[in-house]
């Protein structure tokens, strides 16, 4: 598929000399591939640690490391994410092998929404996009750990067992070396997941071009309007989190609860997030987990701006 998609390319540059050099189709492609580079380290990263996971962590470490209870669990699971130097891209594959390890879902998805967001790689770029704003570092923190533990524990208390398929995995040969298990592991994870990261790529760059900015600044005025379209812009940009405060920093007509919203929606659900957990755990899942996850984080970005901003 790649060799015909080049083939075309390369026929439609000398057939019609001008159809790739205008600006929209210049803006698509700066998008995708920026999209696409920036997460492609970090979901390097994820599965590497979802292959030592698979092989070199044995199981019985998360039964000691976690409370039986899910209830317990999950709060624990949430703050656990504050270790994960990455990004919302590589929490995807860490939390797929949680779950094949024995973790029980809801703290696994704990894992997966509060490791983006609370990494101190996160907070320190966004006490560096706000230096005359402290308090968007705790307000964000606070937040985005509260979205986490919130649906973990909605998971465990309404999520189902079918909804949520992970994909499978091919057995490691008997006799293979740990390391080489690893590395088997994680080519497997990165040639399913990063092919959906292709996807959300490309669709994060198709709504960047369609979405005119002139529409963000009509409405920044509106309190309620702003935050909701905030809200949707972080879904739609899909930055990564650990760039996305200096993009809100400059979004300066919006108050800092939209802003913090923009923050608190963009690691918990974005396309390109969207697409990489319905690769992981199916698409069923991420039709349910996503649209509740984004309800979840708007409501608590608004109760903590409220309170603290």
């Amino acid at each position: 598929m790649l060799g015909i998609v080049v083939a075309l390319v390369l026929v439609g540059r000398y057939v019609v000399p001008d159809l790739f050099d205008g600006p929209v189709l210049a803006a698509w492609s700066t998008v995708f591939v920026a999209v696409c580079l920036q997460a492609l380290p970090f979901l390097v990263l994820g599965v590497l640690l979802s292959g030592a996971i698979a092989t070199l962590v044995p199981a019985s470490f998360f039964t000691r490391a976690l409370p039986s209870r899910p209830q317990l669990a999950v709060p624990v699971a949430g703050a656990a994410g504050v270790v994960l130097p990455g990004c919302e891209c590589a929490s995807v594959p860490v939390a797929g092998s949680l779950v094949r390890r024995g973790v029980s879902p809801a703290a696994a998805l704990a894992f997966l929404l509060s490791a983006p967001a609370i990494n101190p790689i996160v907070l320190v770029a966004t006490a560096v996009a706000f230096p005359d704003d402290p308090e968007m570092v705790a307000a964000r923190f606070v937040a985005s750990l509260l979205v986490a533990v919130l649906m973990g524990w909605l998971w465990h208390a309404l999520g189902r067992d079918d909804w949520l398929v992970l994909r499978h995995r091919p057995e490691v040969p008997t006799g293979t070396g740990r390391w080489a298990a690893l590395l088997s592991s994680a080519r497997h994870d990165l040639l399913h997941a990063g092919g959906f990261l292709v996807v959300g790529g490309a669709t994060a760059a198709t709504l960047n071009v369609l979405v005119p900015r002139s529409w963000l600044e009509a409405v920044a005025d509106h309190s309620v309007l702003a935050v909701l379209v905030l809200a949707v812009l972080a879904v739609v940009l899909a930055i990564c989190s650990e760039a996305d405060a200096f993009v809100a920093a400059g979004l300066t007509s919006f108050s800092l609860t939209a802003r913090l919203t923009f923050l608190v929606v963009g690691p918990a659900v974005d396309v390109k997030l969207i697409a990489l957990q319905a690769g992981t755990f199916g698409p069923r899942f991420a039709l349910r987990f996503a649209p509740a996850t984004f309800v979840v984080a708007v409501l608590c970005a608004l109760a903590v701006g409220w309170a603290l901003l």
